[in-house]
């Protein structure tokens, strides 16, 4: 039985919806983050790392999004309808698949990660760490992240999708743009209307009952 291992409120609500646009059987384990936000120490006897997603199909246990999307299409799409066959949307999918880890969320999780930062420092030391983290946001994670927010911007203003037509790749683009609408206000609309267009297909919106949003 193909198995989803999926912690909550993580990437592997990715793989929910892919698995409900493929309609093909499997089922859910489902775990709970520690209250220090970490996955649980159950995810290790899955996969060393312990980190979701990552899935069981036989003997095979794969982690990664990207890498289990693929693995998904090959697998199970049979009708081709999630990953194109041929070029140029071939290597466009690829793309947008290695982008959205390799490019984009860098600069989210480092917003993220910074932003925990100035509760854990002794208060008298705060605001020193203060203009650190500004140093460092002011002067290299939001240049770059604005770029990369114009550059999808553009991109959207010209396609419905990232590729020609819906892919997984829309899916693993998702989870980055999800997160950065919720932030940008609608101050972007092209970007704003495609996170709409996505949160409206079907398999996305069981995906959000089975495993939230």
């Amino acid at each position: 039985m193909l198995t989803l291992h999926h912690l909550e409120k993580s990437r592997s609500s990715r793989i929910i919806w892919a698995l409900e646009e493929l309609g093909t059987e499997y089922q859910i384990q489902h775990y709970k983050r520690l209250p220090t936000y970490a996955a649980p120490p159950e995810l290790k006897k899955v996969h060393p790392l312990g980190k979701s997603p990552v899935i069981t199909d036989d003997n095979l246990v794969i982690a990664e999004s990207a890498v289990i999307l693929d693995y998904l299409a090959d697998r199970y799409d049979t009708q081709h309808q999630f990953k194109p066959q041929s070029q140029p949307d071939l290597t466009q999918y690829q793309y947008w698949m290695h982008y959205a880890e390799g490019s984009l969320m860098p600069l989210l999780v480092m917003t993220l990660v910074l932003s925990f930062v100035p509760p854990k420092v002794p208060f008298v030391i705060r605001p020193i760490a203060n203009k650190i983290i500004d140093g460092v946001t002011d002067g290299f994670i939001q240049p770059r992240l604005a770029e990369h927010i114009e550059f999808l911007e553009q991109h959207l203003a010209q396609h419905e999708f990232f590729i020609s037509q819906f892919s997984f790749a829309d899916i693993q683009m998702s989870f980055p743009l999800i997160a950065m609408d919720e932030r940008l206000n609608g101050k972007y609309p092209n970007i704003h209307a495609y996170v709409k267009r996505i949160k409206q297909r079907p398999a996305y919106q069981r995906a959000v009952i089975k495993g939230g949003d």
